[in-house]
């Protein structure tokens, strides 16, 4: 049995009845939380630059545009839904993927959910097969695919979302494995363009990219059931012969699932994840020390090698690109003790204050005398004062970095609130939320989208 022929058999006898109640519940978490960046997202100048390159093409269709009043074709609301998911940095991520898995998944099947008229059940059961198949290969190239530069949002989260879309169409194995197959010659994105708009491009291009395959397999299209272990295929191609264990993929499927070990991370800044343990650190310090833009002098801060490759942007130019610097996220959470969505808004990158804090900020790669080297998600941070004195503080891992650590119910709740501000009024929220919490009861999950537009 090939790899994707061993996909789609897990992915076909995977429905919702064999699923435990926290399973669900951590998806109608997921949900939630996409739902909610997205809407926040839908504002920014990326998406809707998506969107209008659509304007002369656009047709009517099913799938809402989350933050608009109208709905266009499933595949142009994944893929303007998918850039407005990612474009503030605020979706949830995975240890396991390197990535945010949520995103890659949702815009296409929710798109495609409305066209099928979808239950509740069977959306969360689709989810979670596509964040197990993206879970399972990135055991299988991880963590050699993440340093070599692919982007595994997009890259691996194209295979999550064709089966999650071939999940939801009610495919059989074979067409199953053919939707992963093909999805094969879809995965693209890399980590060059993190701080522009194309990061987000990435998950919109994925998840019409996922719908895509799954809509050709679903017609008959055929592809390589070695798409994964031929000498040209995806294992050789995107990570080089003997970096990858192939193994991997179709081990231990849902033993447990990867939503509950070690879980998604939920973000309670809208930056760059790996900027997080060095301002909760921050955060830490400023509340227990007073400390304030006028009695800082220096500040390091220590964060793993793999993080500090892309976050370390002494002088970010652009807004998007402050979203990966730790220097600008550490001085943010300085002045405020927070850092939150409007310091990422604008020309809020060039604010006077910042600009003197940025230099005295110098970032560092821990050492195995501060963290374990196994540790991606520790940071340090080292605070000298004005008046010479030095503080320090240390987190293993920022707050909600698995579903051992969780964010509150609250916390989660007033995010979904906080962001879904930007574009609904309080009824709307309120009435969204509130299907959220009986997804599992939703007949159609267009009772969804159809209170985001009342």
């Amino acid at each position: 049995m090939s790899i994707v022929e061993g996909l789609g058999q897990r992915v076909y006898h995977t429905n919702y009845g064999v699923l435990t109640k926290d399973v669900a519940e951590w998806a109608k978490i997921a949900l939630m939380d996409y739902i909610g960046v997205t809407i926040a997202g839908s504002l920014e100048e990326a998406p809707r630059i998506v969107e209008r390159t659509f304007l002369g093409s656009a047709l009517p269709g099913p799938s809402l545009v989350f933050g608009r009043n109208y709905r266009t074709s499933v595949s142009d609301a994944a893929v303007i839904n998918g850039t407005s998911s990612h474009v503030l940095d605020f979706d949830d991520a995975s240890n396991t993927i390197g990535g945010h898995p949520s995103v890659s998944i949702f815009p296409a099947l929710i798109a495609l959910g409305e066209e099928m008229h979808a239950s509740g059940k069977d959306l969360i059961a689709a989810f979670i097969v596509g964040l197990e198949v993206e879970a399972r290969i990135a055991l299988a190239v991880n963590l050699h695919h993440y340093e070599k530069g692919w982007h595994p949002t997009a890259t691996i989260g194209a295979f999550g979302c064709a089966a999650a879309c071939a999940k939801l169409m009610g495919l059989n194995e074979a067409k199953i494995a053919y939707a992963i197959a093909i999805a094969a010659s879809m995965a693209s994105g890399i980590k060059a363009n993190f701080g522009t708009m194309v990061k987000s491009l990435h998950v919109g291009h994925c998840a019409r990219s996922g719908l895509f395959a799954a809509s050709l397999a679903r017609d008959g299209f055929d592809a390589s059931l070695l798409a994964f272990e031929h000498k040209q295929g995806f294992f050789n191609v995107f990570n080089g012969e003997g970096n990858y264990r192939s193994e991997k993929v179709l081990e231990k499927w849902g033993e447990p699932y990867d939503i509950l070990l070690p879980g998604l991370a939920f973000k309670q800044y809208p930056c760059c994840a790996s900027t997080h343990p060095a301002i909760d650190a921050t955060i830490l310090l400023v509340k227990k020390y007073d400390i304030n833009p006028n009695n800082v002098a220096e500040i390091k801060t220590w964060t793993h090698k793999r993080r500090l490759s892309h976050t370390n942007r002494p002088d970010p130019q652009t807004a998007l690109d402050a979203k990966f610097s730790v220097q600008y996220c550490v001085s943010r959470a300085i002045m405020h003790g927070a850092v939150k969505l409007e310091h990422f808004q604008g020309v809020a990158h060039k604010d006077a204050t910042l600009r003197t804090i940025l230099p005295k900020v110098t970032a560092m790669s821990y050492t195995e005398a501060q963290f374990p080297l196994e540790n991606h998600y520790g940071a340090e941070v080292q605070i000298k004062t004005v008046e010479g004195k030095v503080y320090s503080e240390k987190v293993d891992q920022p707050n909600g970095r698995t579903a051992q650590n969780p964010l509150s119910a609250a916390m989660m709740k007033s995010k979904f609130e906080d962001c879904s501000a930007r574009a609904l009024s309080a009824q709307n929220i309120s009435s969204v939320y509130g299907l959220l919490q009986r997804l599992e009861q939703l007949d159609d999950i267009c009772a969804i989208t159809d209170a985001m537009t009342k």
